[in-house]
């Protein structure tokens, strides 16, 4: 499966559980570690565990799994699927980490073009 369909499946997922500021940002040119970063900020710890286990099933459901999923019980999780890491933030490890700024010189997603309904919908 190509990147952008994992980004796809996975960005609908956290926008279907009320995920909050969705983006995604290709990073290929950058570094070697991946691709893509989708990133996303959960309302709660719980909410972040739920997202995390909602974008696992929906791409599990077409045959993707992980290479590994790292800080599940933190305001953070990573789920690594390759080309793709998905990055679960909790609002303060978000503001703190500050992935969007660190990788501000990837080329960012346009999200209206990878959401089948808008954010916030």
């Amino acid at each position: 499966m190509e990147s952008l369909d994992i980004i796809k499946i996975a960005a609908n997922a956290l926008n279907e559980k009320k995920a909050k500021e969705i983006s995604a940002v290709k990073i290929a040119d950058l570094t070697v570690l991946c691709e893509y970063f989708l990133i996303c900020t959960a309302t709660s710890s719980t909410h972040v565990r739920a997202l995390c286990d909602e974008v696992e099933d929906k791409l599990e459901e077409n045959g993707i799994k992980p290479h590994h999923i790292e800080g599940r019980a933190t305001g953070w999780i990573a789920l690594d699927y390759g080309s793709v890491i998905i990055h679960i933030f909790g609002k303060n490890e978000r503001e703190f980490y500050g992935l969007d700024k660190m990788w501000s010189d990837g080329e960012p997603l346009d999200m209206n073009d990878i959401l089948t309904v808008a954010e916030g919908d």
